[in-house]
């Protein structure tokens, strides 16, 4: 379902697709540091007004459904995010 969202001289529904790995694609994201980087990650959306659609933390890989307003833009949310 498409949800439209609306700003004084914008309209949009924009959800990006972000994946990004370890250095050396290491397996290191296990039990304590999955649940830790879900917090942070959490965190870091709400301060940046980003809305995180779907998180998923592999060992080796992290994929992210991120929605945020196109003129904030993606690559700053990617940024603060990694």
């Amino acid at each position: 379902m498409r949800t439209v969202q609306s700003k004084r001289n914008v309209v949009y529904d924009c959800k990006y697709h972000v994946v990004f790995c370890p250095k050396y694609r290491r397996k290191v994201l296990v039990s304590p540091v999955s649940d830790r980087l879900k917090e942070l990650f959490a965190e870091k959306a709400r301060e940046l007004e980003v809305m995180i659609s779907s998180m998923e933390i592999m060992p080796d890989h992290v994929h992210l459904l991120i929605q945020c307003d196109p003129q904030f833009g993606i690559h700053r949310a990617v940024k603060h995010l990694k």
